[in-house]
């Protein structure tokens, strides 16, 4: 009994082999095409490092202000809530046309205030913005005294050749965008690891 071939194969036998495939043919996501051992030090630079330290310098900024937001919100309102509650306000009646309502203006705006307390305690625990702005910051601040200790061939360049220190430069910046990428998600991942508990 023979085997059928399967559609791959014939397509292949009618419309011949396919042709090497080329680094300029294939079409990569916002990457720039290159063969092997063709980024230098200079290019390296200009399309790598930058742009990880805009994406960097964009996070750190950005979680920086809702830490710094939310957590000036969290002790602005702790300590407006014992206030409000001291406070010997009576309830107020309003009137909207036939219908009159009875607010104590001073419960609903501490029981406001606490659930914004809560929220924002839990939003914080739950994304962990002081964390991951911490990761940020510091990795983009790495990255950029390894470029300067590289351009001035001083620190663990000093005494390298030229192709020693690139491919050092290379390996001190790839694994510090290593190693933020594992502590980015640690952080996030350590929320689920303790609610779920240890294991039995």
């Amino acid at each position: 009994m023979t085997k059928d071939p399967g559609t791959g194969s014939l397509l292949n036998k009618l419309s011949g082999p396919e042709p090497p495939r080329t680094a300029n043919s294939i079409q990569y996501p916002d990457l720039k095409p290159r063969v092997f051992q063709s980024l230098n030090s200079e290019d390296y630079i200009r399309d790598r490092i930058n742009d990880q330290l805009r994406f960097y310098d964009k996070k750190a900024g950005r979680y920086k202000s809702l830490y710094l937001s939310m957590r000036a919100a969290t002790v602005i309102g702790g300590a407006l809530v014992p206030v409000l509650v001291n406070l010997n306000f009576g309830p107020a009646t309003v009137h909207l046309g036939s219908y009159s309502f009875t607010l104590n203006g001073i419960k609903i705006s501490t029981t406001l205030i606490s659930l914004m307390v809560v929220l924002f305690v839990s939003l914080e625990s739950v994304y962990h913005f002081k964390e991951q702005w911490r990761n940020y910051r510091s990795t983009a601040e790495l990255m950029k005294k390894e470029y300067f200790l590289y351009a001035s061939g001083q620190g663990r360049y000093a005494g390298k050749t030229e192709a020693e220190a690139y491919r050092l430069f290379v390996e001190q910046i790839e694994t510090a965008i290593d190693v933020e990428n594992a502590s980015t998600l640690q952080v996030m991942t350590t929320v689920s690891d303790v609610k779920q508990g240890p294991n039995p």
